[in-house]
């Protein structure tokens, strides 16, 4: 998720970010809980550097390759007509489902991602705990072809924005199951599984505003009361230095990229899913 994937935005949402996490806390003092100040107080500084790092951004791809290929588009949409509009809302999240989906399961893009997944408590400030390598992301890949068909830049990447908005009330411990919206939404409920490191969660339930392409797709796993839910990864990062949250992944790429015996190899540790290691056939 790129929440504050602009300064505008970042600065427009802001108080209210900050309205959410007091009252947040509050609830947290309501049931004698401990709230994770320091931990939110990190994701302030990481969601800093990654409204920086999206200046610059989009710069280069909203402005410079979504101009470039909005040029050589098929057609020009006319978003005057109420179901184009209600088109682009359901091709971009479908475009969001395919980049979260490949976000997971290709490292390079995970390298980015796993910022996100490092808080090991599920609270609203990890929302906007957020990478500061947009471009590496890959994520401005998959909203590209919309803007190839015919859709305007402008609605497309505020689309996209619109989408990542809604994402943020997910992030939360305190809003249970709701009932028959679960078949159609991505709720509080189905992004505590997404977020999970329990084997029997990880990489699921990866859509934006809508769950229905987890169903048609395979990848929808609801929420078991009975199982007790692990956030964070899979090898838990602790780490408060924002720097160590938003490059450590880089770094284990880094170490693995250097020691690979092959080209095969390398290729594979950009490529291929987390956890990919050659096998003694392969040496």
């Amino acid at each position: 998720m790129e929440l504050f994937h602009n300064p505008t935005v970042a600065w427009f949402y802001f108080p209210p970010v900050l309205l959410a996490m007091a009252l947040e806390a509050a609830l947290y003092s309501h049931q004698n809980h401990r709230f994770p100040w320091k931990d939110s107080l990190a994701s302030l500084l990481v969601m800093a550097g990654h409204t920086l790092a999206g200046a610059t951004s989009n710069t280069l791809i909203t402005t410079g390759l979504a101009v470039l290929v909005w040029h050589y588009r098929l057609m020009t949409v006319d978003l005057g007509v109420w179901w184009h509009v209600a088109l682009l809302f359901l091709l971009v999240d479908f475009a969001y489902y395919w980049y979260h989906r490949c976000a997971h399961r290709v490292r390079v893009m995970w390298g980015s991602h796993s910022a996100h997944h490092s808080p090991n408590e599920m609270t609203l400030s990890g929302a906007y705990r957020l990478a500061w390598t947009p471009v590496l992301s890959g994520s401005w890949l998959f909203y590209l072809p919309l803007v190839w068909l015919g859709f305007d830049p402008a609605w497309v990447f505020g689309a996209v924005s619109l989408n990542l908005l809604y994402q943020f009330w997910l992030h939360t411990t305190f809003i249970p199951r709701l009932g028959v919206l679960e078949w159609v939404i991505t709720t509080p409920s189905s992004h505590r599984v997404h977020h999970a490191s329990n084997p029997e969660y990880l990489d699921r339930n990866y859509g934006g505003t809508l769950i229905v392409w987890d169903r048609l797709f395979g990848t929808y796993v609801p929420e078991d009361p009975t199982v007790a839910i692990r956030y964070g990864l899979v090898h838990p990062n602790t780490s408060r230095n924002p720097f160590v949250i938003v490059f450590r992944e880089f770094h284990f790429l880094l170490r693995d990229l250097l020691e690979a015996r092959s080209w095969r190899d390398r290729v594979l540790y950009l490529f291929a899913p987390p956890g990919w290691r050659p096998t003694p056939r392969d040496r």
